[in-house]
This record gives C-alpha cells, structure tokens and sequence, in this order.
C-alpha cells in the first residue's frame, strides 16, 4: 500500500472529532483541496481542443451510434452520450439511469468553505465558486432513476434549510438567491463504462470505444476515463500514425 503521509500532511488532512460534528452525522473529515469553476473549466477544454489541437467541433442529432461514423475514414468513435447511451440505437445499454439533482445559486461573498453532508437520498452541499464574484452553488439531491428536469420550490426551501444549518458562514447574513437549477446525472449500475468493443457499420468491422456512466464524479474522474479509453486504441492509433502524420478519430 502507497505511503499517504506526505500528501495527507500537505492537504491538512484530519478527522474531525464528534464533538465538533453536526448533530446526526457519525463522522466527519476536513483537509484542503481545489475546487474549480465548472463552467470556465468547459470554456477552457474547448478553446484548448479548438485552437491548439484543431479540433472540429459539429453538434447534430444521431439516430445510432453507426452514424457517428461519418465516412470511410472515420476508424474509432468515443462513445460519451451520457444519459443517452440507454436509449441510443446501437449501444442501448440498460445499465444506465439518471440520478436527479437540483442546486441553488447563490451570491454569497463571505462563505470561503467547502461543506459537504452526505444522506440517504440527499448530498447537502456548501460550494463556492471561484472567478464568479462570490457566488456559491448550495445542493442537493441524489434521486435514483428520476428523470425530470424540473425545478421544485419546496426543494429550493429544503436545500436553503439544510445549507443554513451546516455552514456558520452561510447563515451569517442574508443571501441572494440567483436561481435554482436541476441536471440528470449520467448514472451506471456497475460503475462508469470505459471498454473497447467493435461494431459492424456498412458491413465493416470499426473501432467503439465506451466512456461514460460516471454519474455525478465527471469532473473528478473525466481526465482519467479519458485516458484510459485512448489507452484501449493505442495499436489503432499507432497504425493510423503510420498512414498520416495526424489520426483521423
């Protein structure tokens, strides 16, 4: 097993003891971390991939995943639709669900900590957002199988009610409530799905490579997925090499 001291001493890694612990919760940990801005951070991956790495951008709807394959030259296609690997034709797995989750943005200046309580049904959250001139997101929810986008009022009421009395900071001055939002996780029994499989298109055998199904830990385990579904298609790559100074996905 690695030795984690080194890093859990630079992030100041400590349990905290259950006096100090909200009434209910068994056990707790604080230590610092990074916390991005999610929204600059997509901003930021597509100005990189656009104007460094020349990447071709189209949006349009696909009736399968066979169409993805847009021409003879087209050798590998990444699957990461997400909610919409259950239903898409071609790859149609019935593993995937949503799980629902609605926020509330707020303008909150003061509040500088991370707050996180987990429940059965429910991830009660206290995020602020960096280069956003003191926003926070307040959270949540973690509804299995719930497949609305709707917002709800009476759930604004209870992230409001739960936040105030997690976070000191939170509750120390009025808040400006911005708006509330709600997403459907890309959720997976099993786990996320990074696999290389094949498929038939024009009755030629081409390269799928899976990547989806990390449900609410995309931004924490997207790079990583990532690499491991190119890991899968390095001997393709390498003879795509071959052929042409720059692979054609």
């Amino acid at each position: 097993m690695a030795d984690l001291s080194g890093v859990l001493t630079f992030m100041q890694f400590k349990v905290i003891p259950i006096n100090e612990l909200p009434d209910g919760v068994r056990f707790g940990t604080s230590f610092t971390t990074v916390t991005i801005n999610a929204p600059k951070h997509i901003e930021y991956l597509f100005r990189l991939l656009k104007d460094e790495y020349g990447v071709l951008f189209t949006k349009k709807k696909l009736p399968s995943i066979q169409s993805a394959y847009s021409s003879a030259n087209t050798k590998i296609v990444f699957n990461c639709t997400g909610n919409a690997s259950k239903y898409l034709s071609g790859v149609e797995d019935p593993k995937c669900y949503p799980t629902r989750g609605q926020i509330v943005l707020a303008k909150a200046p003061h509040v500088q900590t991370n707050i996180m309580r987990h429940g059965i049904d429910y991830e009660t959250y206290i995020i602020p957002r960096p280069w956003s001139s003191g926003n926070v997101i307040l959270g949540g929810y973690m509804q299995k199988g719930v497949s609305t986008s709707d917002t709800f009022a009476h759930e604004t009421a209870s992230i409001l009610q739960r936040t105030k009395a997690l976070s000191v900071e939170l509750d120390q001055k009025n808040l400006d409530i911005l708006a509330s939002f709600s997403g459907l996780r890309p959720s997976r029994e099993g786990g996320a799905r990074v696999e290389r499989t094949e498929i038939v298109v024009n009755g030629e055998k081409r390269v799928l490579v899976h990547d989806y199904g990390a449900s609410g830990t995309g931004f924490q385990a997207g790079f990583g997925m990532a690499l491991d579904a190119v890991e899968t298609v390095k001997d393709v790559l390498a003879v795509l090499a071959e052929v042409d100074d720059r692979p054609k996905l």
